[in-house]
């Protein structure tokens, strides 16, 4: 039974009159990360209470566009989507995307303002959202919760997209200014949570609540797999490692191109599923690696067939961002029944969890030799294999995503009292 319809059964007892303030640019019929984590938990919280979503134009990968005005609003049940007429500037276009953010900043704050809400919750997009949010809180006197999806400004220096200079020094203190506004600051991960403690704010408002993932019923069949996506991402390697998803600054992509070109002589393929920011930064490094595969992001309902198709997924985060990007499809792959090999400091949940529950290995992501010989070793023993492949499947419903929404919630109840 999924959470709305245990809210509706009467087995969950909730606070019936918090009005929410959700502050994010992105939204569906946006593509991103943010805006499908956004409409779940809006749907989460609609079950019980009254949503305002205040977020932009659609200009990330959306589905449909919007015409320009100032303002636009849709309702639907418990839920009102208003989108201020921010400009639409393709997410490929790094620069312009900053009109996309600021023209949202401008719109999106005066009309935050007139807004009746008992509780104002912002994500991270824009990556300063999170001192919007604080800022739009102490302006309305009303309590704010924090849902940080990345960590900015750490993962902008980091992932060396803005100097460490006085930009971001300034933006790092308004950061934590924003942080010890808020009464409730909600992670992703432990890890994320000891990058946060590091910054001065007090443990008892830091919350963990993980993305997690859909979990089958019992008795509920697994969904018919694309015999054609499978064979396209495993056509010709006897051994398929796949990495699907986002190919942004975060990831240890030396590394992982070196590490699978030891592995050439192997039969093994290294398939990226997906796009982003270092897709072809990416491919031109590895034109002369012939077991690398590119493939573009298949539709949503082909996501199990992608899952499915690889013997192990990969997972990476280069030193220095740990606990500032948490993988979230970490629990989709453990839904899938598959085991994971990370390419990620030893701090980071991916690695501790997969030690802890056996479904993981995992490499320095400075060492290509060591990468590919956990890769390798995996390859040789197919009884290791299996059981990590059992462990993941009896990881999973330990991150339902139902029970992780629920924290959410009562997150969200709790700074109205």
């Amino acid at each position: 039974m999924d959470f709305a319809n245990r809210l509706r059964g009467g087995s969950l007892q909730y606070n019936p009159d918090v009005r929410i303030l959700l502050l994010n640019l992105y939204y569906p019929p946006d593509t991103s990360a943010t805006a499908k984590m956004a409409e779940t938990v809006v749907d989460a919280l609609a079950a019980k209470h009254c949503v305002t979503v205040l977020c932009g134009r659609p200009s990330y990968d959306p589905t449909e566009r919007r015409a320009w005005r100032f303002f636009q609003t849709e309702e639907n049940g418990k839920v009102r989507v208003i989108r201020v007429g921010s400009t639409d500037y393709p997410r490929a276009q790094m620069k312009r995307r900053v009109a996309n953010y600021l023209s949202y900043v401008l719109l999106a704050v005066p009309r935050a303002l007139v807004l009746p809400c008992d509780v104002v919750l912002a994500m991270t997009d824009p990556p300063f959202e999170g001192i919007v949010g604080a800022f739009v809180a102490m302006l309305k006197n009303k309590p704010y919760v924090y849902n940080i999806r990345d960590l900015y400004p750490d993962m902008a220096v980091g992932g060396s997209i803005v100097e460490p200079e006085m930009l971001a020094r300034i933006w790092e203190k308004l950061h934590r200014w924003a942080l010890r506004r808020a009464t409730r600051v909600v992670v992703l991960g432990e890890d994320m949570r000891k990058r946060i403690l590091s910054k001065g704010v007090d443990p008892n408002r830091v919350v963990v609540v993980r993305d997690g993932a859909e979990i089958r019923g019992e008795g509920v069949p697994p969904p018919e797999l694309d015999v054609g996506v499978v064979r396209k991402i495993r056509e010709g390697f006897s051994f398929v490692l796949v990495h699907a998803g986002n190919l942004g600054f975060y990831g240890a992509w030396e590394t992982l191109l070196e590490g699978a070109r030891r592995l050439a002589g192997e039969g093994v393929g290294l398939v990226f599923v997906g796009d982003g920011a270092q897709k072809e930064k990416l491919r031109a490094a590895a034109s002369d690696i012939a077991n690398v595969r590119f493939l573009p992001f298949f539709p949503s309902n082909k996501v199990s067939s992608v899952l499915a198709a690889g013997d192990a997924h990969v997972i990476t985060v280069k030193r220095g961002l740990e606990g500032v990007v948490v993988p979230s499809k970490v629990y989709g792959i453990l839904a899938a029944g598959k085991p994971i090999v990370a390419l990620a400091p030893g701090e980071c949940d991916v690695v501790s969890l997969g030690k802890e529950k056996g479904f993981g290995v995992s490499a320095n992501p400075n060492d290509a030799e060591e990468f590919a010989k956990c890769v390798s070793d995996l390859r040789r023993d197919p009884g290791r294999l299996r059981e990590m492949a059992c462990a993941a499947a009896k990881a999973a419903p330990e991150f339902e995503r139902g029970r992780e929404l629920e924290k959410l919630v009562a997150v969200i109840e709790a700074a109205k009292s």
